[in-house]
């Protein structure tokens, strides 16, 4: 087959306006990441705030991993409603809406009274607030990622990816600084504490701010020169292309990997602080040191599996890595489930969750390279942001799961053993299901899988 003809817009080398480009999707997903992760940080120390006394230890834990839930649930709507605009008006554009959107957000849940004040209003419109917050958050990534990586060229994007990615451990990094430092001063613990009365707010009014100097950056970043080329002006309805013929069999098959990797993360990171502050009662401040920790190794680790999937493939590093969190990563996490509930040593306990953490997340290094390699520019952004978010929406109800894994008899602090293996058996099919990535031009995904179908002599689906 004769060399295509090179297309305005596929990069070569990487610009300044690359390099803004790439700053821009780093700072949104630091943002994006921080603001996600307040109610499991910040929030979580001083969730008695928002109930009545008394409740049972185990409504209290599910309450409060519902309110991370309902952001979560957010984010595939707006990754569908902020999509469409990424594939219609432009990448940048949409970035600046869906960025002012969660920074308004962020600030008004700092603003909430207790429990105390409005009864159970209160825990209401913490979760409502939430939910748009998680609207807005999946309209940012789901435009600026796109973007940066088209901005890159071929050889550079899981490298590009991973560094996007990195920005999620590098915020957790800031949530656990800002709420280690409150601590100081404002101490957790008793419902009467300063912490929960007042100062758990100082972490969201932090993260409104950030949202607001990241608009300030991103007017300077340029919009995308393939979608300008391949897309400005010539798509109406991105969404009824994504839902039809090999699109939507290859959002099918991203849906299915992405199912693991986000029952990982409720596992990982969304269940852990949780059960070990509510329900194994380990202190709040050494738990969030630990995590501190945990994840300065967790952003090494993206760079880590981002080379490995530029130099090897992105697909069998999502395959190996897959049966590496199925196997280890589930025993790993009963190890350290076991020794906090025999009241061992707690650095033991987050020395066992630096490995865990890293061996189950480490994966999303590669996520966002492949995820926007699947699709063609002119349903890039929506197919990266409805791929990468809308998995997340069965996985995000894991705390009722675990209350439906204690009626067959396992205890509450080890039903997520079962979803850590479950989320790595989904990553190695969905993964198996997809074809290798890392050599697609973007500017010819169809070309190149008709190519490809052609050669292994399929007819090509509608």
């Amino acid at each position: 087959m004769a060399e295509a003809t090179p297309i305005a817009g596929a990069p070569e080398v990487v610009t300044p306006e690359a390099r803004r480009a790439f700053w821009g999707a780093f700072l949104g997903f630091f943002v994006d990441f921080y603001d996600i992760y307040l109610p499991t940080v910040a929030l979580t120390p001083a969730i008695i705030y928002f109930f009545p006394k008394n409740l049972p230890v185990q409504t209290v834990a599910t309450l409060n991993l519902f309110v991370f839930a309902v952001t979560l649930i957010g984010r595939p709507i707006g990754s569908i409603i902020f999509g469409h605009f990424g594939d219609v008006i432009g990448r940048r554009r949409t970035t600046m809406v869906a960025i002012s959107g969660f920074a308004v957000m962020t600030f008004l849940i700092a603003l909430l009274p207790g429990y105390a004040t409005w009864g159970y209003a209160s825990i209401a419109l913490l979760i409502v607030l939430r939910l748009v917050d998680g609207i807005f958050m999946g309209g940012e990534y789901t435009s600026a990622n796109p973007l940066a990586i088209e901005a890159a060229p071929k050889r550079w994007r899981g490298m590009v990816a991973g560094f996007i990615q990195s920005a999620y451990p590098i915020a957790y990094i800031a949530i656990s600084l800002s709420v280690l430092i409150v601590f100081l001063w404002a101490p957790a613990g008793t419902l009467n504490s300063p912490y929960v009365q007042f100062w758990w707010r100082i972490p969201f009014v932090f993260g409104a701010v950030l949202g607001a100097l990241m608009l300030i950056y991103f007017a300077r970043v340029p919009e995308s020169k393939l979608w300008e080329t391949q897309a400005k002006d010539k798509v109406k309805a991105p969404l009824l292309d994504l839902f039809r013929g090999r699109n939507f069999l290859n959002l099918a098959q991203v849906f299915l990997m992405m199912s693991g990797l986000w029952f990982a993360v409720q596992i990982s990171i969304s269940t852990t602080p949780t059960l070990l502050q509510t329900v194994l009662k380990q202190p709040p401040r050494g738990v969030t040191y630990g995590l501190f920790v945990a994840n300065v190794f967790l952003a090494a680790s993206y760079y880590l599996t981002a080379w490995l999937g530029q130099r090897f493939g992105r697909r069998p590093v999502l395959i190996i890595t897959g049966a590496i969190v199925a196997v280890a990563g589930t025993i790993g996490y009963w190890l350290m489930l076991a020794n906090a509930s025999a009241k061992g040593p707690l650095v033991l306990t987050m020395a066992i969750y630096v490995v865990v953490l890293c061996l189950t997340i480490s994966p999303w290094g590669i996520v966002t390279a492949y995820i926007n390699e699947r699709f063609p520019t002119r349903v890039r952004s929506s197919g990266y942001g409805i791929g990468y978010s809308l998995a997340v929406i069965i996985p995000s109800f894991a705390s009722f799961y675990f209350l439906g894994l204690t009626k067959l008899g396992i205890p509450y602090v080890y039903t997520p053993l079962v979803l850590m293996a479950l989320a790595g058996v989904l990553q190695v099919i969905g993964a198996w299901l997809g074809p290798e990535t890392r050599d697609v031009d973007l500017h010819r995904v169809e070309e190149e899988e008709e190519a490809a179908t052609a050669r292994a002599g399929e007819p090509a689906p509608a």
